[in-house]
């Protein structure tokens, strides 16, 4: 139902739109509201206000407007939706990161269009990184039907996203509100960009070593969700020399710990689904001899 990445970002908008509601917007620092100060630093404001700060491109993703509850609703409503099965199917390091980027790219493109037109309103909200997700699921599983308000007949997950894509278009030409639909364009681009390119240029792999976290066989096989390979929560042993070498054959072939772990760092940097199939019969024989 919440795989891990999904929950944590749940939460985290939750907890930062109930404080913003129930806590900054009552306390004040000379007369000025808790709230506009958290905006003022978090927020994503144009350059040209001089009140950007680089991170800010993160941290505007998981602000939302304290007078909009739907807003957050439908944010939050999507990136379950759509992102459950990305998330168990790329594994939680991708997902994190298409998710971040896609955001990213989104409040840059807002940026870039706020500069142009000389506005000065800050961005909020996790909308240009859902559109990201968005696109990663059409791409992903294009003939998915999916139940489109207000007609609730079964559509094309393709379909589906070059409808509100068309429409974030459309709004963004023509509507002059406070909703930011250039930040969703970014976002649905930079999503497209990432699915397309982001393996073939190593960009995932890359920010997977260079944030990888060294792990026991046992929990590094259970957070990735190939359940019954390795027996968990066993007890942590300690040896006062260096811990012994897994060894293997499969097919008469030695398998050692450095191509398990390699395989596993594989998994986390790009899904289950991306292994060869040389690989995925490793870890099935190794499973059933760890049985």
């Amino acid at each position: 139902m919440f795989p891990p990445v999904i929950k944590a970002l749940v939460i985290i908008n939750v907890v930062i739109f109930l404080l913003e509601i129930f806590i900054l917007r009552f306390y004040t620092i000379d007369s000025i509201s808790l709230d506009r100060i958290f905006n003022y630093y978090f927020a994503l404001s144009p350059i040209e206000t001089g009140r950007f700060y680089i991170w800010q491109l993160i941290t505007y993703q998981f602000i939302h407007d304290t007078g909009g509850i739907v807003h957050i609703f439908f944010n939050l409503f999507a990136l379950w939706m759509f992102g459950v099965e990305l998330e168990h199917l790329w594994g939680s390091k991708k997902f994190t990161l298409f998710y971040i980027i896609s955001g990213i790219g989104a409040g840059l493109t807002q940026m870039l269009f706020s500069s142009l037109t000389g506005s000065s309103a800050s961005t909020i909200g996790a909308s240009g990184a859902i559109y990201g997700i968005l696109i990663g699921f059409g791409m992903t599983f294009p003939d998915r039907p999916i139940f489109m308000f207000p007609f609730f007949i079964p559509i094309p997950a393709k379909f589906f996203v070059l409808i509100y894509i068309g429409l974030a278009l459309l709004m963004g030409m023509t509507s002059d509100g406070n909703v930011a639909h250039f930040a969703h364009l970014g976002g649905a681009a930079t999503g497209f960009l990432l699915f397309k390119f982001g393996d073939k240029v190593g960009l995932f792999a890359f920010f997977n070593k260079l944030f990888k976290r060294k792990q026991p066989l046992a929990n590094a096989f259970n957070e990735q969700n190939v359940h019954g390979i390795w027996e968990a929560n066993k007890p942590a042993k300690t040896y006062s020399s260096p811990a012994p070498t897994y060894k293997f054959h499969v097919d008469g072939e030695n398998i050692s710990q450095e191509v398990i772990d390699s395989i596993l760092d594989k998994i986390s940097a790009s899904g289950y689904q991306n292994l060869t199939d040389k690989e995925k019969k490793i870890l099935f024989e190794i499973s059933q001899k760890l049985k």
